[in-house]
């Protein structure tokens, strides 16, 4: 028998002595009965038996059992009535209308035959970092995962172009491995992501919060495998042996060789003097522009960017023009501020008429002065000065234009920035990286660009998930239609298992509201928080013991069934111990991760192993993902210790 299979039937076998040993058959509640159900739930999820339809039989069996100990007779239309309620229930949530629409976006990207672009042009700009193409390989993971989501795909495609490619020039099994199924596995973290959308439709928390929360968490977490690839190759330069001089070499075009020989290996000197010398280049003055206009790309994104965001931060604030409108009780108001004390004291007095003498008094007074006042004395001069100098600034509004705001100190810090980095890329750019440039532009920009209109338009408020899901849809289409790819097969293909995959889900989400119906009913959930409520924890002392579980969890279980299983009963228990859903959320994202990368159950290392040559065994794999797991775990601490790394972005935007 395999390892990983005795991994596993050990584990499920510790699981049922630990349920047959706590279980108190003498003394059986309902609550306890919701625990087993529990406990046989991993076991017949573990032994392979579908998840959804697991969920669902376990559900209907004691949901039966719960409704038949209080009334026997309706217990079977009360368990039918709850199937139906709950199927409606999870197929009328707006919220999931997203993933299919996400999921055909990253079906319609994986066709587009980008990766392999990618991963070159990636490979070729970072040549001079220590394990380059392990970096390279992490760069181009994270980016196609997040444009795809589909941590299958991303492993598969990678373990074809880059598991060869780094074999070939001598890195070593387990750190090639890891760097691949680690990096295919970001796309369930950074946005767009499924895994957030799922957690925020059983949680009740804001996908669009989620999303913002998840983004720099995502970075730092790619951000410390870069790091780590790049420490050891530093520190074990046989593990991952840098590119010799002539694989570093970019072959150029002729014209651009022409230039470069002639002119110099400066890109945007040496273009600006060929427009001059062109006869003796024999070189077209098309050909040249077209070069230039490439160069001077960058130059006109940024500083159009940033023309457009001032104009945003220094628009006056747009005022109404309220001159015709008087402001509500302004003749009392006008009695209070240019009467004395007597006058606000007589209108006190006025309503209670204690005396005879006095009540004459304050009838016959109201109409000498209050009541024949807004008639005979116009209010508007009343309310002007209260509105202050702006009154007459608002009557000759059409005539003073209104000042523009002054932009804040962060805008010229970003702006001064970001113009020194684009000045440092002119100062770099010769003719090779020119040739980076154009590859980039054909392969990394497209990506980034629909990215980036996917989560602005989330983050930014401009549309809802399901809305910004059809523009990216939308995106896939049109990206695969322009690299030559889109066809009635691919379209097909993809439309297919976009079903297949969003009815996987869907049958997920019915399966699990069934189940924590039914593990509510039995008591279970109030037996679970009565135990815990019990060991008197602290809130870090119950972040560790959940994050724990969760890690745990991830061995034997994969993402979908540890949210739609156990995070309907960690969330009733958040309130007491106040800790934010939308922060819990960010850290079981984080923790999930391990739900690609731990053994017994590490989709990633099957994928690789898939594709990989007959040598490499599934324990190099596996060696090869621990070191990735162990930097999620410190990812996590540093996310527990500084909140703001993915509080921060949500507070601006949303606070």
């Amino acid at each position: 028998m395999k390892k990983e299979l005795r991994f596993g039937f050990g584990l499920m076998a510790i699981i049922l002595a630990a349920t047959a040993v706590l279980m108190p058959w003498s003394s059986m509640t309902n609550g306890h009965l919701g625990l087993l159900m529990l406990s046989l739930v991993v076991v017949a999820i573990m032994l392979g038996f579908p998840t959804a339809f697991t969920l669902m039989g376990m559900g209907v069996f004691f949901a039966w059992l719960a409704y038949n100990s209080t009334s026997p007779d309706l217990a079977v239309q009360q368990t039918l009535d709850l199937m139906v309620q709950r199927a409606y229930a999870v197929m009328s949530n707006d919220v999931l209308i997203s993933i299919p629409l996400f999921v055909f976006m990253g079906y319609l990207v994986e066709r587009a035959n980008l990766i392999e672009k990618l991963f070159k042009s990636i490979h070729l700009a970072m040549a001079r970092l220590p394990g380059s193409l392990a970096v390279a390989t992490l760069i181009t993971c994270a980016i196609f995962a997040t444009a795809t989501g589909i941590v299958g795909a991303v492993v598969t495609l990678m373990g074809l172009l880059a598991f060869p490619a780094m074999l070939r020039h001598g890195y070593d099994i387990r750190l090639s491995a890891g760097a691949i199924t680690a990096g295919g596995c970001l796309g369930i973290l950074i946005p767009p992501s499924v895994l957030l959308i799922v957690y925020g439709a059983t949680a009740g928390v804001s996908v669009v919060q989620l999303y913002a929360g998840a983004f720099f968490p995502g970075l730092m977490l790619a951000g410390l495998y870069i790091g780590y690839v790049i420490v050891m190759a530093r520190l074990k330069p046989q593990w991952a042996p840098p590119l010799s001089a002539e694989e570093r070499i970019v072959p150029l075009p002729p014209h651009n060789r022409a230039v470069a020989d002639a002119l110099g290996r400066k890109a945007l000197p040496a273009l600006l003097s060929a427009l001059k010398g062109r006869a003796n280049l024999d070189v077209s003055v098309g050909t040249i522009l077209k070069q230039l206009v490439i160069v001077l790309l960058p130059a006109a994104v940024w500083f159009g960017s940033m023309g457009l965001v001032y104009n945003s931060v220094t628009k006056p604030p747009e005022q109404l023009d309220i001159s015709g409108l008087q402001e509500m009780g302004s003749g009392a108001a006008v009695a209070e501020e240019e009467g004395g004390e007597e006058e606000r004291a007589e209108g006190i007095s006025e309503p209670p008429a204690e005396e005879e003498e006095e009540g004459a008094e304050g009838v016959k007074e109201p109409p000498a002065e209050g009541a024949k006042e807004p008639a005979a004395e116009p209010s508007p001069p009343a309310p002007l000065p209260q509105a202050g100098e702006g009154g007459d600034q608002r009557a000759a509004g059409a005539e003073v234009p209104l000042e523009p705001v002054p932009a804040p100190t962060s805008y010229w810090i970003v702006l001064a920035a970001g113009t020194a980095a684009v000045l440092f890329f002119y100062w770099i750019l010769d003719f090779a990286r020119l040739e980076i440039f154009k590859m980039l532009l054909g392969s990394f920009f497209p990506l980034a660009v629909l990215i980036l209109a996917v989560l602005g338009s989330i983050v930014f408020g401009l549309a809802t998930p399901s809305e910004a899901a059809a523009v990216g849809s939308l995106g896939g289409i049109l990206l695969a239609a322009a690299y030559g790819r889109l066809n009635f097969g691919v379209l097909k293909e993809s439309v297919f298992l976009t079903a297949k995959t969003s009815a996987m889900v869907c049958w997920l989400f019915v399966g699990s509201s069934i189940f924590s119906a039914a593990f509510a009913l039995l008591g279970g959930q109030a037996l679970v928080e009565q135990w815990v409520l019990s060991l008197d924890m602290t809130p870090l002392q119950f972040m560790i013991l959940a994050q724990f579980i969760i890690f745990i969890l991830g061995w034997p279980l994969e993402w979908t069934e540890i949210i739609v299983i156990f995070m309907p009963i960690f969330i009733p228990l958040l309130a007491h111990f106040n800790v934010d859903p939308l922060f819990f959320g960010l850290l079981v994202a984080l923790n999930l991760q391990t739900a690609f990368l731990s053994p017994p159950v590490a989709m990633a290392a099957f994928y690789l192993k898939g594709v990989s040559p007959p040598h490499v065994t599934l324990n190099q794999i596996f060696a090869g993902m621990l070191p990735f797991m162990g930097l999620q775990v410190v990812a996590l601490a540093l996310l527990y210790m500084f909140p703001d790394i993915g509080l921060w972005l949500p507070k601006v935007l949303y606070n």
